[in-house]
């Protein structure tokens, strides 16, 4: 008998979104009646709009329970809303003390969690599923889906088209899009190499996209400056039209992965075998190399232990690669 009403509870963050997307799909492949709802934080409902798998956004309103009210405003809104919802399997895929507390809160017969949630969280968790060693969040949120009656046989990121830039002036030609800033302390490019790499992907056009501001420095003529200034829905369908992506480790950089694989991911001090894009074809950069996701199994582990930010014989690497791409 297939279950009627699954909630899955991912509040955050941006690239974890995007990683649990084809859990969803494999749930809506699994349980073709089923209601499948997903608990977000208020900021990112945008990705999870217009997504026909899902029959429902609960909003998890977690600027509210900041400051020194937060706690009891948290305490009422459990008492409250999730008990609404209704369940017959809550897959908590944070796995955090907040969504223990908020899938005790929905209750349900089986509240199912991984082996390696955090915060106690395994304590709210009717079932745990074992995971473990070296692996992407795309595949260990699978195995979550899997405990679900899913199967993983096909990997889909069921996204919405976005919504176009009005003024966007290059829809009908090939452009990079480099997504230089990161919130992760040791993950940006300065806005020197940014404007260094966007020098030499020369003559192909650049957008920038993503947040922070880079005041006074002046972009090659190739550049369209567009940090700060897309919403979700509009980043979504710049990176369906780019030709190709170069993007630090962040939400955007999963994103453009999850549309495509055209996609070349900078890596720092993060594992790109578990954080990394996702297509085999999609590119990393990390430790002064280039490799493709297919072949990062074949990597030595000092590799994958280093941590240094590029430096102008990579961005040339980098520029070389994606140019190569582009023919």
């Amino acid at each position: 008998m297939s279950t009627q009403r699954i909630v899955l509870l991912k509040p955050s963050s941006f690239g974890d979104i995007i990683h649990t997307l084809p859990a969803l799909a494999a749930l809506r492949r699994a349980h073709p009646r089923a209601h499948l709802s997903w608990v977000v934080n208020a900021e990112w409902v945008p990705l999870l709009e217009e997504i026909p798998a899902l029959d429902a956004i609960r909003v998890f309103p977690r600027h509210r329970f900041r400051g020194l009210g937060g706690l009891l405003a948290f305490r009422r809104w459990l008492r409250e809303e999730p008990r609404k919802w209704g369940a017959d399997l809550v897959l908590d895929f944070q796995g955090l003390l907040r969504s223990g507390l908020i899938a005790r809160a929905i209750g349900g017969p089986r509240i199912v969690g991984l082996s390696d949630s955090r915060e106690g969280a395994r304590f709210f968790h009717s079932e745990v599923v074992p995971v473990g060693g070296v692996q992407h969040a795309v595949d260990r949120y699978l195995v979550l889906a899997r405990a679900a009656g899913a199967r993983a046989d096909a990997v889909e990121f069921p996204l919405r088209a976005g919504r176009p830039l009005e003024a966007f002036p290059w829809r009908d030609e090939r452009f990079v899009a480099l997504h230089p800033f990161s919130r992760g302390q040791g993950k940006s490019l300065t806005a020197a190499q940014t404007a260094e790499l966007a020098r030499l992907l020369q003559p192909h056009p650049v957008v920038l996209l993503g947040r922070g501001r880079a005041e006074g420095m002046r972009w090659p003529d190739n550049v369209l400056d567009l940090l700060d200034r897309t919403k979700l829905d509009e980043l979504i369908w710049v990176l369906r039209r780019a030709a190709f992506t170069i993007s630090v480790d962040s939400g955007p950089m999963h994103l453009a992965a999850a549309v495509s694989p055209r996609v070349l991911g900078i890596h720092t001090w993060t594992d790109p075998r578990k954080v990394g894009p996702y297509p085999r074809d999609a590119q990393v950069w990390k430790g002064g190399r280039i490799v493709r996701v297919a072949e990062l199994g074949a990597q030595e582990k000092a590799w994958f232990e280093r941590g240094e930010l590029p430096g102008a014989k990579d961005l040339a690497q980098m520029a070389k690669a994606v140019r190569l791409e582009m023919r």
